[in-house]
């Protein structure tokens, strides 16, 4: 037997063992029907960095503050207070 034939049928082979396998696990679960979510509607919210930690957030969790004619979110009252701090400090 040459290489070359040795090569296909081990891939035959394998596919066949695949292929068998694949319906033995179809026919073991059962008939069960698998929940999927189907979410084809807009996205409500958008995620939001905060400016002194870093840390995204969505937006409408977020602690916001309007800041020269800017809104800026925060994800905590601690990071709100030490932006407004760092402002006054500049």
């Amino acid at each position: 037997m040459t290489p070359l034939r040795f090569v296909i049928l081990a891939i035959l082979i394998f596919l066949a063992y695949r292929l068998l396998i694949g319906a033995f696990k179809k026919n073991q679960d059962g008939g069960k029907k698998q929940k999927t979510v189907k979410n084809d509607g807009p996205v409500n919210d958008v995620l939001v960095e905060d400016p002194v930690c870093h840390t995204l957030i969505p937006r409408k969790q977020a602690i916001h503050l309007q800041y020269q004619g800017e809104m800026v979110y925060f994800c905590s009252e601690k990071c709100c207070n030490t932006f407004i701090e760092q402002g006054e400090k500049k």
